[in-house]
């Protein structure tokens, strides 16, 4: 069911871009105009991250999981029935609350249904969803606009997710953690609007530049609301966020690997297209085909990641990883206007080996010496994590394209500027790889090898193993 519910809420995500165009055509409006559309899916799925873990804690991830999933389904067919632009923008924000709640809520509890040993496991299929999604989107979002309607994009959640809901309610096992205690109202308040904030200026400030007053505004804003976030956080009793669980270095190391070393893995998926479509003028089909190999290549790793996670642990599989994504990321590089399609296609197919090393054990990592009754806390940090670094790697990418283009030729980087971005992304992952061998990784070697399977690790000696 986390699979469905992962590769439902991903896909949605990426495929509404493929139906501006069409959209637009149906409102007689500008692609641009649409911008909305797509922001607000982001922002509003931020805004409600942070409450997921304390609605798990409190009404169980099964109810809440079901919930926030019918919530989704529906406001997709209300999406799809839209009858002007206002309201596909206020269905799409139903979407995006939805989808804060669905990505933290099912992971808290497929950790909480397994054992260390089994998360191994469990996660080598979770990585499935995750990179077919992304990669199957665009292709399925242009069979449906082109045969049926754009109003398909929205409508296909409904027939795919309805069997899942079904499914949850007879099979699911209810979880709860510990009992959570008031809510947190000026926390959320705090946390959503400083995400939201935050969000927006990441999203827009590529189209509107960095230097517009709307974007700078929400930058700054953001910023000291996450500000106040962190200190009102701290010196809460029932915080609705555990930012004391980064005082843990495993837990607070593998989330900081993702945050950065999200930027050059999901920045090359970014800069991909952009370089075969407008530096070698390449269709969208031939662009789609020849980043949808790097989804095979992470497939494969991350079956043979599972395997050797107990025997050599995530740190040294992680930093490889990262090296590996850091040499192919310097093979993109080399490309130009006479780079065949072929050989773009054979450097994503290693790029996404080299990813395959990357995102299952930090996932299990993180999770290593958090006590059972926080999993939910955690997989919601992990959430806020793995958002913002997926908003940071577009942000990279433009800014490291705009730096490298000349002031006359913006608006049509020459070959030399991907070049330079692909150089600044492998030093980015380089960076992160040096910074991942030095992660402390015993406990979580041990909790694969199934030597604290049935009980998590005490305070006592998850210090022990961070002081090491």
């Amino acid at each position: 069911m986390c699979v469905s519910v992962t590769f439902i809420a991903i896909v949605d995500g990426a495929i509404t871009t493929v139906a501006l165009p069409a959209i637009a055509r149906q409102f007689g409006l500008t692609t641009a105009a649409l911008d909305g559309v797509v922001v607000v899916y982001p922002v509003c799925l931020a805004m409600t991250i942070p409450a997921s873990a304390w609605l798990v804690e409190r009404f169980g991830g099964k109810r809440v999981l079901l919930t926030a999933l019918t919530a989704f389904l529906g406001s997709s067919l209300l999406c799809g029935m839209a009858a002007d632009l206002a309201q596909l923008v206020a269905f799409r924000a139903v979407q995006g609350l939805s989808a804060g709640v669905l990505f933290p809520a099912s992971a808290a509890l497929l950790f909480a249904t397994f054992n260390a040993s089994d998360q191994v496991r469990i996660s080598r299929y979770m990585i499935i969803p995750q990179q077919m999604a992304p990669a199957a989107a665009p292709i399925l979002g242009g069979v449906l606009v082109d045969h049926l309607s754009w109003r398909w994009v929205f409508y296909v959640n409904v027939p795919v997710g309805l069997p899942v809901v079904v499914f949850g309610m007879l099979f699911l096992t209810e979880h709860r953690g510990r009992l959570p205690g008031r809510f947190d109202l000026p926390g959320l308040l705090l946390s959503a609007a400083g995400l939201g904030a935050a969000m927006f200026g990441i999203s827009e400030g590529p189209s509107r530049g960095w230097s517009s007053v709307p974007v700078t505004v929400s930058l700054a804003l953001g910023a000291i609301l996450l500000a106040a976030t962190v200190v009102h956080q701290l010196r809460a009793t029932e915080p609705l966020l555990k930012l004391r669980l980064f005082a843990d270095r495993l837990f607070r190391d593998t989330n900081l690997i993702n945050l950065v070393g999200l930027i050059p893995i999901l920045g090359a998926m970014y800069l991909g297209p952009l370089f075969l479509q407008q530096a070698q003028g390449r269709t969208a089909l031939e662009s789609g085909t020849s980043t949808f190999p790097e989804a095979f290549g992470v497939l494969l790793t991350v079956q043979v990641a599972g395997i050797l996670y107990a025997r050599v642990g995530p740190r040294i599989i992680v930093g490889c990883g990262l090296a590996g994504v850091s040499v192919v990321l310097l093979l993109f590089a080399t490309c130009d206007e006479g780079t065949s399609l072929w050989t773009f296609r054979a450097y994503m197919f290693l790029l996404g080996i080299a990813m395959g090393g990357v995102f299952m054990p930090t996932t299990v990592a993180s999770l290593a010496n958090v006590a059972r009754q926080d999993l939910a806390q955690a997989s919601t940090l992990n959430t806020v994590v793995r958002q913002t670094g997926g908003a940071l790697a577009p942000v990279a990418v433009t800014t490291a394209l705009v730096l490298s283009t000349p002031a006359a030729a913006v608006a049509d980087p020459p070959v030399t500027a991907y070049q330079y971005t692909y150089l600044a992304l492998a030093a980015v992952a380089a960076a992160t790889a040096a910074f991942a061998f030095t992660l402390p990784d015993a406990r979580a070697r041990a909790a694969a090898r199934g030597a604290t399977a049935t009980s998590r690790p005490t305070a006592t000696a998850a210090h022990h193993e961070n002081a090491c």
